[in-house]
């Protein structure tokens, strides 16, 4: 079963994060557009490269205190036809490399107007690991908080509220912290 083991923290965006992670030697770059259907569990992306365009439908859901996630990839058609059925939606400028054992993403959420409200890196760890790795170094300095595991207000889902997203950001800087 593909059980996600991931761990999440926030980042600081002072406007250049993005264009040096841009520089980094084996990072990929992807916009992803987002939604959310009305079943629980249930996502749509649309995943743009500089080389490729995939359309992926996610099922994703708690078994057993772990969280289990499916992914298929869909047809362009199939995605738009499910995105017509969408709740919650978001875009995000994502960059991403591989690190030994663990995958780093890097996820700057966007306004339509192509504003950053939001920074977050998340790191996939191999799944009996319980303690994440270091932060790597071109994001050390950009640290805000580390999210505790499994805490719902920092799901991409509810990222997408951008108030709730602004309102946590400011929380955080205002404790140092998480709280």
């Amino acid at each position: 079963m593909p059980i996600e083991n991931e761990r999440k923290f926030v980042l600081l965006d002072d406007g250049g994060l993005e264009s040096r992670l841009a520089k980094v030697p084996g990072v990929t770059r992807s916009l992803l557009r987002q939604a959310y259907l009305d079943v629980p569990g249930l996502r749509i992306r649309a995943i743009e490269s500089t080389d490729a365009r995939r359309h992926v439908f996610t099922y994703k859901r708690g078994v057993d205190g772990q969280t289990v996630e499916i992914e298929t990839e869909i047809s362009a058609l199939d995605f738009e036809r499910l995105w017509s059925q969408r709740r919650e939606t978001l875009q995000k400028l994502r960059y991403s490399w591989d690190d030994g054992p663990f995958h780093w993403d890097v996820d700057f959420f966007k306004t339509d107007e192509g504003r950053t409200y939001f920074a977050q890196a998340e790191v996939e760890m191999p799944e009996d690991q319980r303690t994440p790795p270091a932060v790597p170094e071109c994001l050390a300095s950009h640290l805000l908080a580390t999210a505790p595991a499994g805490d719902p207000r920092f799901t991409s889902k509810r990222l997408a509220d951008r108030g709730h997203a602004e309102r946590l950001l400011a929380e955080i800087r205002k404790r140092g912290g998480i709280a």
